[in-house]
C-alpha cells in the first residue's frame, strides 16, 4: 500500500484574477506532468478546459490533477474565484487537507480572497500563503502581508523576501536559510542561481529570520526555553515547529514570486511538501446519525485497515458518461466492490475507477484511504452523499450550500426541445448544488435559479453549447421575501357538516414577527386539554405549509413566530386534518392584519475603480439605493463597499464600465434581506397581480 506520509491533498484558492489558474500550469510543468504550460489569456490553460473557461479566461468548475514532487504525491484542485462559483470552492475545501491561498501583488486582499478565506477557516484547511504578480504595476509584497494581518485577521509567517520590484522582480530570498534565489531572463523555471543575500537587503532579512525562529519555536517549549538561553535550533527542529503550527492554524508560512514569470514556485512545492498535512496528520471527519445529522461521537480515521468510507463530493457529466468525484477517507476500493450509499440505502458495483487529470484519465484498478479519484456512472448519488461498506453503514457529515438568490424563466425555443431541455437541466442540477430548477405551475414556464447573473448566463451557454438546446431567456427576477411587523392575536374556527362525520377545529393563538433569520417557530401553551396533544403537528404542519406563499405577493415568508394558546374540540368531529385546514384559515385570515411587509435581497458589493470616477461610481451608487459603507485607496485605484438591493444591479457591469471607461470592476455576494421602500413593493406587489389575473 502506499505511504500516507507522502500525500498531499491541497486547493488553490483565491480572488478572481489573482493568478490561481497560471500558478497551477506552472506546478504541472514543473512536476512533469505536462511539457508545454498553456496560458489562461491565449485560453489554452490545462485545467480550464470548458470551452467557456477558455473564451473568458475565468475558471468556473473546480479542476482535479495528480502530480508528484520530491516523491510525494499532490492531489491539487484549481478551485473558481468567482463569487457565483464558490460553491465549487466550499466543496473542494471540503475534501481537502491543506490549500494554498493565492493573492494578487497588486490587488492584495479582495473581497473574493474574504469569503473563500472564511470558507477554510470554518473548513479548518491548513493553507499557504503565495502573493503572486510580484512583477506587475503597484506590486508591493509588505502592503500584501499587512492586509492578511489586518483584513483576514490572520497571522502570515513570512518565509521568502522579494528581490526587486515590478520590471525589476529577480527573485526571491529565503528567509530559513538565507540564501538568494535569482532567475534569469529565459523565463524557464529551472534556471536560477542560489547566491548570497543581496548587501541592501541583509538587514531586513535578519530580520525576519530572527522573527521566523521565534514565532516557530513558540510551538514546542523545550526548544523555546534552549533558544531563550542562547541555543540556535537547527533547521529541521525549526521546519518541524513551522508544521506543526501550520497544522494548528497559529500562523500561514507566507510566499512571494511570480507565477507568470515561473519565479519563485519551487519553494511553494517546497513548502506543501515540508508545511502542509498529510492526510492523516489531519483531524477525521466526524460521523453524524443518519436521522438526525447530529454527530455520533465517531469518526472516519484516515487508515487502510479501516471500513471503507468516501465522501461524493462533485458530479461531473462528460462525454464518456457521468463521473463522481469521491474522496476516500479510510479503507480501500476495488474494482467491482459493491458500496452502500448510505443518503439513499441504495447499494451499487464500482465498474470503472479513474485517476483525473483535467479532462484526461488514467483507469485505476484500486484506491486507498487518502485518495481523490473519479468514479464512472454511478446511478444515484449526489453531492454530499457518503459511500461506504455495506457491512459498516455510516454517514459522513454533509455539506450545506447557499441559497439561490436570482431566477429566470427560460422557454425552449422549438416545440420539440422540451425534453431535451429537461434531460440536460438535469444534468446542470445535479453538478451544482447552488443551481436549482422549478416549474412554474399556473404559467408552465421553467424557472432558473442561481446565485449571480453570471452563473446563470453561463448555464444557458452551456445548455446551448453542451447540449443544443436553444433558450428564450427572460428578465432576471429578484427573490424576495415577505414578512410581518405586528402581533396579532385571533380566533379561527373551522367547521364543516355535511352527511356522516363531520370536521371541526378551533384554534386561538398568537403570530408575531420572529428573529431575522430565526425562521418559522411554533409553540403551544395549551393548559386543559382543550386542543388535545396529538393534534399540535398538525396545526404546526397547517402554518408551516402557508410560509411558502404570503399574502401580498406570493413570494415565501421569513421569520414568524406563532402561538397556540387555547381552542376547542370535538370528540367525534375533530381530526388532524380539521386542525391543519383551520391552521391555514387562519393563517389567511390574520397575516393581513400583521402588516405584511415585502423584503428585498441586499447584495454586499464591492467596486475597485480608477481615482478619477470615484465621484461618479458612488452617486450611480447612491442612485441605486445603495449604501456606501467604505472606501479605501490602494496604489492602482480605489475601492468601494456598499450594501446595494440586488433589483438594482442588473446589468450593472456594463454601465460601470461605460462610466470607468472599461477600467472599472466589481464583486458582489448576497448579505441579507431588508425592507423595501413603499414605491418598490407596490410595484411588486401590482405586477404580481398583473400576473394572476392574466391567468
Amino acid at each position: 500500500m502506499a505511504d500516507l506520509s507522502l500525500y498531499r491533498n491541497i486547493g488553490i484558492f483565491a480572488h478572481v484574477d489573482a493568478g490561481k489558474t497560471t500558478s497551477t500550469e506552472r506546478i504541472l510543468k514543473l512536476t512533469g506532468k505536462i511539457h508545454k504550460t498553456g496560458e489562461v489569456h491565449d485560453g489554452e490553460s490545462t485545467t480550464d478546459f470548458m470551452e467557456q473557461e477558455a473564451e473568458r479566461g475565468i475558471t468556473i468548475q473546480s479542476a482535479a490533477t495528480t502530480c508528484f514532487w520530491k516523491d510525494h504525491r499532490l492531489n491539487i484542485i484549481d478551485t473558481p474565484g468567482h463569487v457565483d462559483f464558490t460553491v465549487e470552492v466550499y466543496r473542494s475545501l471540503k475534501v481537502l487537507d491543506g490549500g494554498v491561498g493565492v493573492f494578487c501583488g497588486s490587488g492584495g486582499v479582495e473581497p473574493q480572497s474574504e469569503t473563500n478565506w472564511r470558507y477554510a477557516n470554518e473548513s479548518e484547511v491548513a493553507r499557504l500563503i503565495f502573493v503572486n504578480k510580484l512583477d506587475r504595476m503597484g506590486a508591493d509584497f509588505y502592503r500584501v502581508v499587512d492586509q492578511v494581518k489586518n483584513v483576514l485577521g490572520a497571522n502570515p509567517l513570512v518565509m521568502t523576501l522579494p528581490i526587486g520590484i515590478e520590471d525589476d522582480f529577480v527573485g526571491v530570498v529565503d528567509v530559513l536559510s538565507k540564501k538568494a534565489y535569482i532567475w534569469d531572463d529565459s523565463g524557464l523555471p529551472e534556471n536560477f542561481e542560489i547566491q548570497d543575500v543581496p548587501a541592501d537587503m541583509v538587514d531586513d532579512v535578519d530580520m525576519y529570520h530572527e522573527q521566523l525562529i521565534e514565532t516557530a519555536v513558540e510551538q514546542d517549549d523545550d526548544l523555546m526555553m534552549a533558544y531563550m538561553e542562547g541555543e540556535v535550533p537547527t533547521v529541521e527542529q525549526i521546519k518541524k515547529c513551522i508544521r506543526e503550527g501550520t497544522r494548528k492554524l497559529d500562523f500561514f508560512p507566507t510566499y512571494c514570486g511570480s507565477a507568470f514569470k515561473n519565479k519563485g514556485i519551487q519553494l511553494v512545492l517546497d513548502a506543501v511538501v515540508d508545511y502542509l498535512p498529510s492526510p492523516t496528520e489531519v483531524d477525521p471527519q466526524p460521523l453524524t446519525d443518519e436521522e438526525t445529522g447530529e454527530p455520533t461521537g465517531e469518526v472516519a480515521t484516515v487508515a487502510v485497515e479501516e471500513p471503507f468510507r468516501a465522501l461524493a463530493f462533485k458530479i461531473m457529466d462528460d462525454r464518456f458518461g457521468a463521473l463522481t468525484f469521491i474522496r476516500i477517507y479510510s479503507g480501500v476500493l476495488n474494482k467491482g466492490d459493491t458500496i452502500l450509499n448510505s443518503a439513499t440505502g441504495k447499494t451499487e458495483r464500482i465498474g470503472r475507477m479513474v485517476e483525473m487529470h483535467a479532462d484526461d484519465r488514467t483507469e485505476l484498478s484500486t484506491a486507498q484511504a487518502g485518495d481523490i479519484i473519479a468514479v464512472v456512472g454511478m446511478k444515484n448519488v449526489q453531492t454530499g452523499h457518503t459511500l461506504c461498506d455495506p457491512k459498516n453503514p455510516c454517514t459522513l457529515e454533509p455539506m450545506i450550500f447557499p441559497e439561490p438568490v436570482i431566477s429566470i424563466a427560460v422557454t425552449p425555443k422549438d416545440k420539440g426541445g422540451s425534453e431535451k431541455m429537461g434531460i440536460a437541466i438535469g444534468k446542470l442540477v445535479a453538478e451544482d448544488p447552488s443551481f436549482q430548477v422549478e416549474t412554474d405551475e399556473e404559467t408552465g414556464e421553467t424557472i432558473l435559479k442561481g446565485m449571480g447573473e453570471l452563473h446563470l448566463d453561463i448555464k444557458v451557454d452551456i445548455l446551448k453549447r453542451t447540449y443544443g438546446v436553444e433558450l428564450n431567456v427572460g428578465q432576471p427576477q429578484v427573490a424576495y421575501r415577505e414578512t410581518i411587523t405586528a402581533a396579532v392575536e385571533d380566533s379561527y374556527t373551522h367547521k364543516k357538516q355535511s352527511g356522516g362525520s363531520g370536521q371541526f377545529g378551533k384554534i386561538d393563538y398568537r403570530i408575531k414577527p420572529g428573529e431575522p433569520g430565526s425562521g418559522f417557530q411554533f409553540e403551544s401553551t395549551v393548559v386543559g386539554g382543550n386542543v388535545p396533544k396529538e393534534f399540535f403537528p398538525a396545526i404546526e404542519k397547517g402554518f408551516a405549509s402557508m410560509m411558502e406563499e404570503g399574502v401580498l405577493a406570493g413570494y415565501p415568508m421569513l421569520d414568524m413566530e406563532v402561538e397556540l394558546y387555547d381552542g376547542g374540540y370535538h370528540a367525534v368531529d375533530s381530526s388532524a386534518i380539521a386542525f391543519e385546514i383551520a391552521a391555514k384559515g387562519a393563517f389567511r385570515q390574520s397575516i393581513p392584519k400583521a402588516n405584511p411587509q415585502l423584503l428585498e435581497p441586499i447584495m454586499k458589493v464591492d467596486v475597485f475603480t480608477p481615482e478619477d470616477n470615484v465621484g461618479d461610481v458612488i452617486g450611480d451608487l447612491n442612485r441605486r439605493r445603495g449604501m456606501i459603507k467604505d472606501q479605501e485607496a490602494g496604489p492602482t485605484g480605489v475601492r468601494i463597499k456598499a450594501d446595494v438591493p440586488l433589483s438594482e444591479m442588473f446589468g450593472y457591469i456594463g454601465h460601470l464600465r461605460t462610466i470607468t471607461s472599461g477600467r472599472g470592476q466589481f464583486s458582489m455576494e448576497f448579505s441579507h434581506y431588508m425592507p423595501c421602500p413603499a414605491t418598490v413593493s407596490e410595484a411588486v406587489i401590482a405586477a404580481a397581480k398583473e400576473k394572476k389575473e392574466a391567468k
